[in-house]
């Protein structure tokens, strides 16, 4: 069996990926989160790395409260940006693949066409900027790489999905910005283009995320909708929400290099989300 290691295993996407692996027999996940391996500690990841020589690494780990990377810089960059530097180099130094997980807040969401995987990047915040340093480092240390954007995820965890329907059992009505469009995006489809991915040759840098696109507020309402929730959504501007961090207004991503150099594709955003909901 093929070792593969997963970081972040208690993550959205780190479950998504162990329940799409259960009882496969060809690989052997070894999970790890941080309890178990540091990722912004070189020395714990090569000798970790070397010990387990596994066939892949795939990294789920990030600092995601976008919010708190404005104030937490220093953790933001060692855990988003160091971290897949050292994942990279203990990939390289023992020939391990290495998928590594990135968002759309490395671009300024001030485009209004999708973003494709040539299009230029420009974070707004700490969050972006630390994830793009994670990308470079990737590129920089390791040859046999899979870099996948993705946007809106939401899975077996803390999430959008859940918040709302949360906050629909309490209130009337929620208000939800209107002025922010991208695509939800289950971490099961995500998961199963990992999956995709990993027994190939085909590296390099690509976006993930489902087809279609929405606004927050029209995200929302689908998930009232699925839910049979009478809950009235009230649409607001980014502005009157008042988020800490700049947030993308256009986080748009065209799966171009899916669509270039395979067969593969994601489920419309409304397939997914229904199935989500289902299993829910």
């Amino acid at each position: 069996m093929k070792k593969v290691i997963v970081t972040g295993c208690n993550g959205q996407l780190g479950r998504a990926v162990n329940k799409l692996y259960a009882g496969d027999s060809a690989y052997e996940l070894v999970n790890t989160d941080v309890g178990e391996l540091d990722i912004t500690d070189v020395d714990d990841v090569l000798s970790f790395v070397r010990e387990i020589k596994p066939y892949a690494i795939i990294n789920c780990a990030a600092h995601t409260a976008v919010d708190a990377c404005e104030t937490q810089g220093d953790k933001a960059y060692q855990i988003n940006a160091i971290g897949p530097r050292n994942l990279s180099i203990a990939a390289s130094e023992t020939g391990a693949k290495l998928i590594h997980i990135s968002t759309d807040y490395v671009f300024d969401g001030k485009a209004v066409t999708p973003y494709t995987e040539f299009s230029p990047t420009g974070p707004q915040g700490m969050y972006g900027m630390t994830k793009l340093a994670g990308e470079n480092f990737v590129k920089e240390f390791v040859d046999r790489y899979f870099i996948i954007r993705t946007a809106w995820l939401y899975g077996d965890g803390k999430n959008f999905v859940k918040t709302m329907l949360r906050l629909s059992e309490t209130n009337e009505k929620v208000r939800v910005v209107n002025d922010q469009v991208g695509s939800p995006t289950s971490a099961e489809e995500l998961a199963k283009a990992v999956a995709y991915l990993l027994p190939t040759e085909n590296y390099g840098l690509f976006h993930g995320t489902c087809e279609g696109d929405c606004s927050w507020a029209e995200f929302t309402e689908e998930i009232f909708r699925l839910a049979g929730k009478s809950t009235a959504v009230e649409k607001i501007t980014t502005k009157e929400f008042g988020a800490a961090a700049p947030r993308p207004a256009y986080s748009i991503l065209e799966n171009y290099m899916f669509k270039l150099t395979s067969d593969f594709m994601f489920a419309d955003w409304h397939d997914a989300i229904a199935k989500y909901m289902k299993e829910l």
